[in-house]
């Protein structure tokens, strides 16, 4: 409530004011690294089966579908799982780091040149994956059925992707609180 995320969480805040993004990004690294998946997790990794080829479609960055047990997670905005040095561009696992981050609240920094490591996750003004989006889009291509889950679909160009599903005459479910440009076009 104190900062605009949109501005905290961009990757020139990160660039010019890393221990900005930092303190802005502790609190909620605790709560990601602590959150275990819901109900509805569990019931889209339930729908796995041989017979049945799901992809999941996230821009979650908290890995609660890989924990629920879902296989196949296409992260459009990245995930807290590994963290980049800004410096040398080595690649970590973030457990190695993050507990000391959210605990003693210490910057982490890379342990080969002392950069400061970046969480892979799309920060504002960060291009989206281009390998996770080209995975989505070929997901979309290829389904017969969409299910959009709790999303606004205001944030594109992912919000775009169940159109496209529809344009290839793919059903589309939206279980949402709140109405969507697309309910008139959902099936339910």
């Amino acid at each position: 409530s104190r900062e605009e995320p949109m501005e905290v969480a961009s990757l020139s805040t990160f660039r010019t004011h890393p221990e900005r993004f930092f303190q802005w990004f502790r609190p909620l690294a605790g709560q990601i690294f602590n959150a275990q998946p819901n109900a509805a997790h569990v019931a889209l990794a339930d729908l796995e089966s041989p017979s049945r080829e799901i992809t999941i479609i996230t821009q979650n960055i908290d890995l609660l579908h890989q924990k629920a047990g879902s296989k196949n997670v296409v992260e459009m905005h990245g995930s807290i799982r590994t963290m980049s040095c800004t410096q040398c561009f080595k690649k970590f696992e973030s457990e190695f780091f993050i507990k000391e981050f959210i605990e003693m609240g210490r910057i982490p920094k890379c342990p080969s040149c002392n950069g400061i490591l970046k969480p892979n996750v799309i920060l504002f003004g960060e291009q989206l994956p281009q390998t996770a989006w080209f995975d989505a889009q070929r997901a979309v291509r290829q389904c017969d059925l969409m299910l959009v889950a709790g999303s606004s679909l205001e944030v594109l160009p992912v919000a775009g992707l169940p159109m496209q599903a529809l344009d290839r005459g793919s059903h589309l479910v939206i279980v949402n609180n709140s109405p969507t440009y697309l309910n008139v076009r959902a099936d339910v």
